[in-house]
């Protein structure tokens, strides 16, 4: 890497370190970083998920709720298996660094996250300070669903046959009518989705963003690994840095473009810029603060 002035990394760790509030934006980027699968395009989909791929469903066609009323054992197949799947890996070190940076900022960290998996709480994020926009996949609804209620899935086991891709024995029942569970996450053309939860943590959100910006909290926002496929993270970044006049880092090693500013592209593996802006800032190894020509 570049000790050079002019190296990105250092305005990175400068805006990290001159910031009183951090908050982090994290697409599925993070997550493929950990050695989950990149579900981007059909053949990454396929390459997870080999008895999908012989039915010719992509990623936006599989995971789509009519699926649990046309197949609810194909469903919970897929769901099921991704359930187990982000309760085995265990987040890279990335997730944990981040939370290191922003212990010693005046108003602290928070995420927002697009990802399902729960690994910034399983990192050691306090879940007071994470916002899932799409839901969790720790969490259970009804597919009907015939009331509000949401409860956790952290009992829920399920067996799969691989030479089917079937989930078999019981599926899960909403408590309350006995009618299909499902996951509580935001899936395509999705209109039973109970978003309470996923509201009430972006109103925690909202609230630290305004009472950070009413005490004239310089924010940095990170963003890592959120692309145009599904914009809702980046999107989420840009509206904040137009908002509270933030400063965005965005790393994306594919879709680096960043707004007009004082902002910085890192063209990166998310775990690879974490790792080495954290070293930065713990190690200070920063000779002496670089100009603002940051627009990389």
């Amino acid at each position: 890497m570049s000790t050079l002035p002019d190296d990105p990394i250092i305005f990175a760790a400068h805006a990290v370190l001159d910031a009183d509030a951090l908050l982090i934006t994290a697409g599925a980027g993070m997550g493929v970083d950990s050695g989950l699968p990149d579900f981007r395009g059909k053949e990454g989909f396929w390459q997870a998920y080999p008895a999908i791929a012989r039915l010719g469903l992509s990623f936006p066609e599989m995971a789509n709720p009519e699926w649990f009323r046309l197949d609810p054992r194909l469903a919970w197949a897929f769901y099921g298996h991704r359930l187990e799947l982000y309760r085995r890996v265990h987040p890279h070190d990335g997730f944990s660094k981040l939370l290191q940076l922003t212990q010693d900022k005046p108003w602290g960290g928070f995420v927002l996250t697009s990802n399902v998996d729960g690994h910034f709480q399983k990192a050691g994020w306090p879940e007071n300070r994470v916002a899932e926009c799409h839901g969790s996949i720790h969490q259970l609804q009804c597919t009907r669903p015939c009331s509000s209620e949401i409860w956790s899935a952290e009992r829920l086991t399920l067996e799969i046959d691989a030479e089917s891709f079937r989930a078999t024995g019981s599926l899960p029942h909403c408590p309350s009518c006995g009618a299909l569970a499902r996951p509580n996450i935001l899936m395509f053309s999705d209109g039973q989705w109970l978003e309470k939860r996923s509201a009430e943590q972006e109103a925690r959100m909202q609230q630290w963003l305004s009472d950070a910006h009413k005490q004239n909290a310089r924010l940095v926002i990170v963003e890592i690994g959120a692309g145009n496929a599904v914009p809702t993270i980046r999107q989420s970044s840009e509206h904040f840095v137009r908002k509270y006049a933030a400063r965005l880092i965005r790393v994306n090693p594919r879709d680096s473009w960043i707004p007009p500013g004082r902002h910085i592209a890192l063209p990166m593996a998310g775990v690879a810029a974490i790792m080495q802006i954290w070293r930065k800032v713990t190690h200070q190894t920063i000779q002496s603060t670089p100009s603002d020509n940051t627009n990389q």
